[in-house]
């Protein structure tokens, strides 16, 4: 990537590094999202258990992700592979790839203006980066918010305008959605009426209810992102927990992870 952070990155934060050299007891990697920033990762922190061979577990030119332990006076850093795990590593690595993806499409909007990518950054990729955290989230904004996502980044109108036709036309809207599992018992004689009637009132606000054996449902919220997903989906608890209290129900709610 051409964007690199400066400084120095914070103990315990989770950074792609590639490896650049392998040596008996320790690994060097350059920190991918750094500028000129290597660090260093001792034996021990490769794997669990004893190690025999360590390019059974790191390779010259692979992209690994690792764990900040320490960076001392001297700007040494000590980083650990094995306090990574699988999940972390994947969805850490996609986000880089994310991100690379959408520095490229900054680049391409920036040749209908004779931009380079650097003068792309410097119009508007660095006050989005600031603003949004990432170019990836600053487009998944663009999609969601038009020109609204913009507004406050000082871009020249005619670079502007088109940013935001390339990026709504080149990235479609992801749907993500939040789910748990509902439990519902009703001591009432009208307990059946009353849980269907809570389940529909709660079904108006946007959620999708389906039956999974007595006395459990699952409640699923579906939006263009997390938090409009979120808001919907406790927009509908709500209705139930009031529901619940007068309708002398049971109610609990497990969000799925």
């Amino acid at each position: 990537m051409f964007y690199k952070k400066k400084g120095i990155p914070e103990n315990g934060e989770l950074v792609v590094c590639t490896v650049k050299r392998i040596l008996p007891h320790s690994v060097f990697a350059s920190m991918d999202e750094y500028e000129n920033k290597e660090g260093m990762i001792h034996i021990s922190e490769i794997a669990p258990g004893r190690i025999r061979n360590m390019r059974d577990f790191v390779k010259e030119g692979k992209r690994i992700v690792c764990k900040v332990l320490n960076v001392n006076n001297r700007g040494n850093i000590d980083l650990s592979l094995r306090r990574v795990g699988t999940g972390i590593m994947i969805k850490k690595l996609n986000e880089m790839k994310q991100e690379e993806k959408a520095e490229k499409l900054l680049e391409y909007v920036g040749k209908e203006f004779k931009y380079d990518i650097k003068k792309m950054y410097d119009s508007v990729g660095n006050n989005a980066m600031e603003e949004y955290g990432g170019l990836y989230s600053f487009f998944q904004a663009i999609v969601d918010e038009g020109e609204k996502a913009i507004k406050n980044l000082n871009v020249e109108l005619k670079l502007g305008k088109a940013l935001v036709e390339i990026i709504k036309d080149k990235i479609k809207p992801v749907e993500v959605n939040v789910s748990g599992t509902l439990t519902l018992k009703s001591y009432s004689e009208r307990g059946l009426d009353d849980i269907k009637k809570i389940l529909t009132d709660a079904e108006k606000k946007g959620v999708n209810i389906s039956y999974l054996g007595a006395p459990k449902y699952k409640i699923q919220a579906v939006a263009l992102n997390y938090k409009k997903a979120e808001k919907i989906l406790n927009e509908a608890l709500n209705i139930i927990t009031g529901s619940c209290k007068k309708s002398y129900c049971e109610f609990n709610f497990e969000k799925n992870d």
